[in-house]
């Protein structure tokens, strides 16, 4: 839904305030990577300027690479987070269990910092959100809806981190949210397949929400710190238990393996006394 974010320009019919007006909502997280603007001529009517005049921004915008046109289907917002770690790096991370544990160190410094600037900076609208998130991860809970679960997750944190009104803060942990989505460190199915983890996660998430909503920002802090150190420690759990299975899965196939050939040596023992 993009009504009401474009307002009329009033001074100076030309593409450069068009082109800033968009830019701001890009800047502040209005806009997202795959947006879709609206179209030419609606557009066009809302910023209370020419066609041409909006395609000369546009084509600014796309040249600074912000926008992209795809043929037939519109203009949309580009990937404004793009890859933090070239690909070579990404596999590299991905293969060492040191890169999870930095990057969830990382983590908790960064969002005990936006939970704390969003318990003192977060709007009606912020809180409102943060909230209607909240009932919706309980329900999702309730309902055993694992995919609602963690689309839930997603958006909460993105919330919280949008809800502290720093856009350096706001761009930095979308792309630290982006490696996880990416499967880059872990998978959030690991976490939530441990006994009882979708209940602590979710009180857990109700607990940061509540110290927002309450304007306690060192309380939000420790929140958002011990929800990150309980993540660790499942992953660490997860990672724990899948050596578990996989040791105890071999050793079922060296005792089956083991079994059949006792069983084929009596068999061929059988055999040759018969012949004999």
């Amino acid at each position: 839904m993009t009504d009401g974010l474009f307002r009329k320009i009033d001074h100076g019919n030309t593409a450069d305030e068009a082109v800033r007006q968009i830019e701001f909502l890009l800047l502040d997280g209005v806009l997202s990577s795959g947006d879709r603007l609206p179209a030419e001529r609606e557009l066009a009517d809302r910023l209370a300027i020419s066609r041409p005049v909006l395609r000369d921004a546009l084509k600014e915008l796309e040249a600074r690479g912000l926008i992209e046109s795809r043929h037939g289907g519109g203009t949309f917002v580009a990937d404004l987070i793009g890859q933090v770690f070239s690909k070579p790096v990404a596999e590299l991370v991905a293969r060492h269990e040191r890169s999870t544990r930095d990057y969830l160190e990382y983590r908790r410094e960064l969002e005990g910092f936006a939970a704390a600037m969003a318990a003192k900076r977060a709007t009606a609208a912020d809180r409102e959100r943060l909230g209607d998130i909240i009932a919706a991860l309980r329900d999702a809970c309730a309902r055993n809806d694992f995919q609602a679960e963690i689309d839930g997750d997603i958006e909460l944190h993105h919330a919280i981190g949008e809800a502290a009104h720093n856009i350096i803060l706001m761009h930095t942990l979308r792309a630290c949210y982006k490696l996880v989505a990416e499967g880059i460190f872990y998978h959030k199915q690991l976490i939530f397949d441990l006994p009882g983890s979708r209940e602590n996660i979710l009180e857990q998430h109700a607990a940061i929400v509540d110290a927002i909503l309450r304007g306690d920002a060192e309380a939000a802090r420790k929140a958002s710190e011990d929800h990150i150190d309980y993540v660790a420690a499942s992953v660490e759990e997860a990672r724990r238990a899948g050596e578990r299975e996989l040791v105890a899965g071999l050793r079922k196939i060296q005792r089956d393996g083991a079994q059949n050939g006792r069983g084929r040596s009596r068999e061929t023992t059988l055999q040759e006394g018969k012949q004999r």
